[in-house]
């Protein structure tokens, strides 16, 4: 890939568009990972106001020093840039806590409530951006916003614009060496950093990105008969995931009202 290139498109896009919009710049959530990592500092390139929310919801410590020690390494090389800690853990616990009497079972680690969290950091992206004019950035790649709908709708996948929607998981890390990002955040494990207890990427979805984009690329010219092995074993993930996830991927369905029945 021609990173260099891909750098240059990125961070004009993401300027005209804003520009275009009237709006000073773009707030992100840094999560410690690789693809906020990268989008990041494509919108510090930018040379418009970017505001940096770190917001740890009972989170794992290594992520909370990636994501601390990334937004101090931006604020020293790019001045237009700023970032704040918004510790979201007792918002969430005071939620976690009015819901529990309402449910039955594992209240406290089902997958409603990990999405909760991921919610309630969209809140604040979009409390902070209407507060100082700023557009809400997403850091999804291509894998998790088209391939297996890996993220949260209307948390994660509730942004303004998507600069790396068009990029794979790989192409992304290629994007993070020739950015020069942090060592730390080069080599993150991915993880959504939902849970309490440590769960990678590779752990829930059962296969890696690499994997995962090797299906993708061949979406729709290959069927199930054409893969066997490993192969066949990620097709599967891939072809449940995707299907699961469309309700994410296509436009809010609309109920049509026949025209004649307005009269």
């Amino acid at each position: 890939m021609q990173t260099k290139k891909v750098i240059d498109h990125i961070v004009n896009w993401l300027k005209d568009y804003a520009i275009k919009a009237n709006v000073k710049g773009y707030v992100l959530g840094v999560s410690g990972g690789v693809d906020s990592g990268v989008v990041s500092t494509l919108c510090a390139m930018t040379g418009l106001e970017v505001l940096l929310l770190e917001m740890p919801i009972r989170q794992k410590q290594d992520q909370v020093n990636r994501a601390q020690a990334h937004i101090e390494d931006l604020k020293k090389r790019f001045p237009n840039v700023t970032g704040k800690t918004i510790n979201l853990t007792p918002v969430f616990e005071s939620f976690e806590n009015v819901v529990h009497d309402h449910v039955e079972g594992r209240w406290s680690n089902n997958l409603a409530l990990a999405n909760t969290r991921s919610r309630f950091r969209m809140l604040n992206l979009y409390y902070f951006g209407q507060l100082h004019g700023l557009l809400v950035c997403g850091t999804g790649n291509k894998v998790e916003d088209f391939g297996i709908g890996f993220y949260t709708k209307y948390g994660d996948g509730g942004v303004d614009v998507s600069p790396i929607a068009d990029l794979y998981k790989t192409e992304v890390y290629q994007l993070a060496k020739d950015l020069n990002l942090i060592e730390s955040i080069q080599n993150a494990i991915p993880t959504d950093g939902l849970w309490d207890a440590e769960r990678t990427d590779e752990d829930q979805i059962g296969a890696t990105y690499p994997e995962l984009e090797k299906i993708q690329k061949e979406w729709g010219s290959k069927i199930e008969a054409d893969y066997t092995g490993r192969d066949l074993e990620v097709f599967k993930i891939f072809s449940r995931m995707n299907k699961t996830a469309q309700h994410k991927m296509v436009p809010i369905p609309i109920c049509d009202i026949p025209e004649e029945w307005r009269n």
